[in-house]
């Protein structure tokens, strides 16, 4: 089936609904439908009613004529995909689609879902174009490529079901679940080069060091021993002095401060980790083997790091 579909209606990002691509078949109400118009044609037959006769054919032509409708409602209707936002392993991925229609025909009640999710639904009567975003529940870290989105319409009564199986060749990015791992690790490797006092609580360079940083207005409770008094003899206002250390205030995130732990887990401590550390802005690195990401803050470097964690080789692949 999945074949056929594929010669049929093949992944593309932006996609027409044509006579090629639908599907219509009876709803179990339409189904019901059909029940009842086969009881009343016996009534009628049976009594030889014609009042009976004519609700009958009344019924019959009204039967015929709802499935081009419901096929005329989904026909002509485009979708192309705008965004496929990355997610987190065991939350919903969204992509965000912009569905249009051709012509001046109103197209009413379309729904967009991946079953068995509940998806969206909407009209297209005044404007020509809208955007909905349809949520797919992801399990497993790395690239998923999303299955073939459903759009279907019962309109207008919901007798028929017109339905197309649609691929916009949607691929999301999954992180890994974020499992904590504690708190930040305190004394991280460093780099070849740089300080071995490592302090990664701090986003600024701890303060109390040797080395002299500047001036601030004194205040009381400050260290008699850290006065200005040059610059208080010279007329100076009264100031403290203010020395810092010369310890590195990024930090690594290293694969192997967390050895004997399984992949999954080490990569979701990671993860968890780098979601801290951005929120907590102090500059992180990660280090991976076989790649190194240099310390920094900000959404694409946090984005880059989650990409690294979530392409990660599969154990056993």
């Amino acid at each position: 089936m999945e074949r056929w579909l594929s010669r049929r209606a093949p992944a593309a990002r932006s996609v027409g609904l044509d006579h090629g691509k639908l599907f219509i078949l009876p709803t179990r109400a339409g189904m019901a439908f059909l029940l009842v118009i086969a009881l009343l044609w016996l009534l009628a037959t049976n009594y030889e009613n014609n009042l009976v006769f004519a609700l009958t054919f009344l019924l019959v032509s009204l039967f015929a004529v709802l499935p081009v409708h419901t096929f005329a409602n989904l026909s002509g209707v485009q979708l192309q995909l705008l965004e496929a936002r990355p997610a987190f392993a065991g939350d919903y991925a969204e992509a965000r689609i912009q569905v249009g229609r051709e012509g001046r025909r109103s197209r009413e009640r379309i729904r967009i879902f991946w079953p068995p999710e509940e998806g969206a639904e909407l009209d297209l009567c005044e404007q020509s174009r809208a955007e909905v975003q349809v949520a797919l529940p992801v399990i497993k870290r790395g690239r998923q490529r999303a299955p073939r989105l459903r759009v279907e319409s019962h309109f207008p009564l919901g007798l028929f079901r017109c339905w197309s199986p649609v691929d916009l060749d949607i691929e999301f990015l999954v992180y890994p679940r974020p499992k904590s791992a504690g708190p930040l690790p305190v004394g991280a490797a460093v780099g070849e080069g740089e300080s071995e006092q490592l302090s990664p609580f701090h986003p600024q360079a701890p303060r109390g060091g040797d080395d002299f940083a500047g001036l601030k207005p004194y205040r009381p409770g400050d260290s008699l021993r850290h006065l200005a008094w040059k610059q208080y003899a010279g007329g100076r206002d009264l100031y403290s002095k203010e020395y810092e250390s010369a310890a590195d205030a990024r930090l690594w995130l290293d694969w192997d401060l967390l050895a004997g732990r399984d992949v999954e887990t080490r990569l979701s401590n990671l993860c968890h980790w780098a979601l801290r550390a951005e929120r907590e802005q102090t500059p992180y690195g990660l280090r991976l083997p076989g790649s190194e990401i240099a310390p920094a803050l900000g959404d694409p470097h946090l984005q880059r790091v989650l990409g690294a964690l979530a392409l990660f080789p599969v154990q056993g692949a």
